[in-house]
């Protein structure tokens, strides 16, 4: 893959249309985690330093191409303006006379911020109008939004056609993460996938066991898997009807020379609740009354001695219920342990998906990992090795 960066763009006098994604948890008006606010805050100053004037463009929630008041950028400004350490300014939409006035009226350090694209009809349905009326309000566009870069949106994908085109620097990072665990990786390379179901990931598994050397399989999706193989789970979350197309994963794993890794032994409990009385038991010896909840001790060991002979790890999903204790134990662990590695210079770690963004952060391991991806969408159909429209957009041929 090859992009232009921020480093390969003359800014100077020039306004920068800048795709981010500031679609941020709310509560009465009031912003509850601005983690994706300050994930921007580097590329903005860094326009600012080269002399550009910093145009942002984002969407927010759903309103399905009409104008929700509720779901207005302008809500966000306050946030922005704060985390930013300047005046932003804010226009009453991302096109036409209100875009272009505020735009006009920045000085020297402001911030434009243009009104939610998706009050445009056009925005999720790439439209070449729409793509055109933004692009015509800026010299530059930098796209800073890897967590949108799935979708194929006017303001992700068409805009990136019709104006000098570079990554923000957190996309820069973002991909350049993502080709280090995937594209280009140091071997042997471990995935972790974890999860309720194996239905939502078959695109995942089936295309991890062609690119990496070991593939842990945790969570409910485990279970199908040890069920595939005649392995009894009781009550345990398990997609009995998906057995066969576990078989056929294990199948095209064993042709790629892709080790699969399965509980050795599990958590179970006859109560999904935290504090459920609860026994550890070897794989095949779930109680038919009983469901499993966790991976036990003898597979976390095991996964740490994998862990410990690779170069590079991705990791998607816990290993087990790690909202309730104690069945967060193998996930905490075995996080905990690619942390370690990795702070000793052992180990390249990626992760991303919401899911896992909470377990290591649970577990005290995501500051230690080499790289987490806040991305969900985009993250799994990366992972998936789908082309990425906005990343696409990007690309130089």
């Amino acid at each position: 893959m090859a992009w232009k960066t921020l480093d390969d763009m003359d800014l100077a006098g020039k306004v920068v249309l800048t795709r981010v994604d500031v679609n941020v948890p709310m509560e009465n008006g009031v912003v509850t985690d601005a983690t994706r606010i300050e994930k921007i805050v580097p590329t903005v100053k860094d326009i600012q330093a080269k002399g550009g004037k910093v145009v942002l463009l984002a969407h927010f929630d759903r309103p399905k191409g009409k104008v929700v008041p509720s779901m207005s950028l302008g809500l966000v400004k306050d946030a922005l303006a704060a985390a930013l350490g300047c005046t932003v300014i804010f226009a009453t939409d991302c096109i036409g006379a209100p875009a272009a006035a505020a735009i006009a009226s920045a000085g020297p350090g402001d911030v434009v911020l243009l009104e939610n694209t998706r009050f445009h009809a056009g925005e999720e349905k790439n439209d070449p109008e729409l793509a055109k009326a933004m692009a015509a309000l800026g010299d530059v566009y930098v796209n800073d939004a890897f967590s949108a870069a799935h979708r194929a949106h006017a303001s992700t994908a068409g805009i990136a056609h019709l104006l000098p085109a570079a990554a923000g620097r957190l996309m820069a990072a973002e991909l350049k993460a993502l080709e280090a665990a995937l594209g280009q990786p140091v071997r042997p390379v471990v995935a972790v996938v974890g999860g309720a179901k194996v239905s939502t990931k078959l695109d995942l598994l089936g295309n991890l066991v062609s690119k990496v050397d070991h593939l842990v399989i945790g969570g409910g999706m485990a279970n199908t898997f040890l069920v595939a193989q005649g392995v009894e789970v009781g009550k345990s979350l398990a997609e009995r009807d998906m057995a066969d197309t576990a078989r056929e994963i294990l199948g095209k794993a064993q042709a790629a020379g892709c080790t699969i890794h399965l509980p050795l032994d599990v958590v179970v409990a006859r109560e999904f609740k935290a504090g459920a009385a609860n026994e550890t038991v070897s794989v095949g010896a779930c109680p038919a009354d009983a469901m499993i909840l966790d991976a036990g001790p003898q597979t976390v060991a095991a996964l740490e001695s994998v862990f410990a002979a690779a170069k590079t790890l991705i990791w998607n999903g816990p290993l087990g219920a790690f909202e309730i204790e104690p069945f967060d134990a193998a996930t905490n662990a075995a996080a905990k342990s690619v942390a370690a590695l990795t702070r000793a210079g052992k180990l390249v770690s990626v992760a991303g998906g919401g899911d896992t963004v909470a377990a290591l952060n649970k577990a005290g391991a995501a500051d230690d990992f080499s790289f987490i991806s806040t991305a969900g969408g985009a993250f799994l159909e990366w992972m998936e090795g789908k082309e990425l429209p906005g990343v696409a957009a990007l690309t130089l041929t």
